[in-house]
C-alpha cells in the first residue's frame, strides 16, 4: 500500500462513501418505521407539548350522553338569560320612572287591593246571609211541620201518643144518654184534655152526641156499652175533675152505671177523622 493512500485524507475519502451508504439505508428504512407504534412514538417525541395537546383535543370525542347533558345546560342557561333579562327590563323601567308615575303605579294597586277587600267582603255578606237564610228557612219549615202536627191532633187527623187517663163506662141498665156523655167530654175539655176517643170514635171540635135506642151516637157512628174513653192530658188534672162532687162520676154513678179511671203514661189515641175543607171559610192572611 503506497504512501499516498495511507494518509489521513485519503483514508476519510474511503470512509465516507460508506457512511452516507449507510444514512441512506437507515433513510429507506424510515418510511416503513412510521407504521408500527415504535414509529409514531418517535415521531411524536419530535413534536412540541403545544402540538400533542392540539392533537389530543382535536378532532373531539363526545359521547351521546354527554351530548344530552350539553344540550339541556345550554337550555337552563338560555332561560335563566331570559328571566334575568326580563327583571333587568322592569326592574330599569321602575328605575327608570319619574317619580309621578311611581305615585300613580302605587295608587293603582292601593284601589285594586281595596276593589279586591271590598269584593270579599261582599261575598262573605252573601255567603251569611245565604246561611242565616237557610237556617231561617229550615226554622220555619220545623215550625210549620210542628204546627201541622199539633193542628193535626186537635182536628183529628193524626195519630196521637202521650199521658193520661182511660175511662169506662159500664151501662148494664141502658140509661146513660147521649148529654151524660157529651158533659163527660166537656169536662175532660175543661181539664186540658188534648185528645179524646170514644170507643174507636176521635173527637174532635165539631163532634156531636145524639141518642140512638138504647145506645148513643158519635158524629152519625152508633157506639154500645161500655163505652170506653182514652184521653191524652195531665193525669192529675183529668181524674180529680170528673170526681168533682156533683160532676160526671157522681152523675152516672146515679144512673147506676159503673165508672172506673186508670192513669197511664202512655195513652195511644189512634181513631183519625178525614181532613175535610170549610166550604166557605177561607184564611184572611195575605
Amino acid at each position: 500500500m503506497s504512501n499516498q493512500e495511507q494518509s489521513p485524507e485519503n483514508r476519510l475519502r474511503k470512509e465516507l462513501p460508506e457512511e452516507v451508504a449507510t444514512g441512506a439505508g437507515e433513510a429507506s428504512d424510515a418510511p416503513e418505521s412510521t407504521d408500527t407504534p415504535e414509529g409514531r412514538q418517535e415521531r411524536q417525541s419530535g413534536l412540541t407539548g403545544r402540538q400533542r395537546l392540539a392533537q389530543g383535543l382535536w378532532p373531539p370525542r363526545v359521547t351521546r350522553a354527554q351530548l344530552i347533558v350539553a344540550l339541556l345546560l345550554f337550555g337552563l342557561g338560555f332561560g335563566l338569560a331570559v328571566q334575568v333579562a326580563s327583571n333587568s327590563d322592569s326592574d330599569s323601567a321602575l328605575r327608570g320612572a319619574r317619580q309621578e308615575d311611581l305615585v300613580r303605579i302605587l295608587d293603582e294597586l292601593d284601589d285594586r287591593t281595596q276593589r279586591l277587600e271590598d269584593e270579599k267582603q261582599g261575598l262573605e255578606k252573601q255567603r251569611d246571609e245565604l246561611e242565616n237564610s237557610s237556617n231561617q228557612a229550615e226554622e220555619a219549615r220545623k215550625q210549620t211541620v210542628e204546627k201541622e202536627r199539633q193542628l193535626g191532633i186537635l182536628a183529628g187527623t193524626v195519630a196521637a201518643q202521650g199521658p193520661g187517663i182511660t175511662m169506662t163506662i159500664d151501662d148494664t141498665k141502658g140509661t146513660v144518654e147521649a148529654d151524660m156523655l157529651l158533659d163527660a167530654i166537656q169536662e175532660l175539655r175543661a181539664a186540658g184534655a188534648e185528645a179524646i176517643q170514644v170507643n174507636g170514635v176521635r173527637v174532635v171540635a165539631g163532634t156531636y152526641l145524639t141518642d140512638s135506642g138504647n145506645s148513643v151516637s158519635v158524629d152519625g157512628n152508633k157506639i154500645n156499652a161500655p163505652y170506653r174513653f182514652k184521653v191524652i192530658g195531665k193525669p192529675q188534672d183529668l181524674e180529680p175533675a170528673l170526681n168533682i162532687p156533683g160532676g160526671v162520676v157522681q152523675t152516672l154513678e146515679k144512673e147506676q152505671a159503673t165508672v172506673t179511671i186508670e192513669r197511664s203514661d202512655k195513652i195511644v189515641v189512634d181513631a183519625l177523622r178525614a181532613a175535610k175543607r170549610p166550604d166557605y171559610a177561607r184564611s184572611s192572611s195575605q
